[in-house]
């Protein structure tokens, strides 16, 4: 009963990460693509990669898995909104920064997942 209680704390933390994160980028930087979600989707598909690793090598138990890959990583990563930022762009007729959003988006988010289970499996 204890771990669907952590993962939605932890799914909370994490949103409020994400929003905390993406408006100091915002504040911060400007640029051809929504710099905050990307890096907000970056980071937590390495992270997530990182925690499968992690749990693939025996290191931690499931529930770590899922508290903090599920919860908080749930919580903080916003790939949703990362297609709906491509398709704003798309509507403003800013097509290469759409197509640069979208392309890179997939690109870094896997290789930074396959980075994250890479260094996990270290462990």
């Amino acid at each position: 009963m204890i771990v669907p209680l952590l993962v939605a704390l932890a799914g909370g933390v994490g949103a409020v990460s994400r929003f905390v994160l993406d408006g100091l980028i915002r504040s911060r930087l400007s640029s051809l693509v929504p710099a905050g979600t990307m890096v907000i989707n970056v980071s937590g598909s390495l992270l997530l990669g990182f925690v499968t690793g992690i749990v693939l090598v025996g290191a931690e138990p499931a529930d770590f898995r899922v508290v903090l890959g599920t919860g908080f990583l749930g919580g903080y990563t916003t790939f949703s909104t990362a297609m709906i930022e491509t398709v704003r762009l798309l509507q403003q007729r800013r097509w290469v920064a759409a197509g640069v959003n979208g392309v890179a988006m997939m690109i870094l988010g896997l290789g930074a997942a396959v980075l994250g289970v890479f260094l996990g499996t270290l462990f």
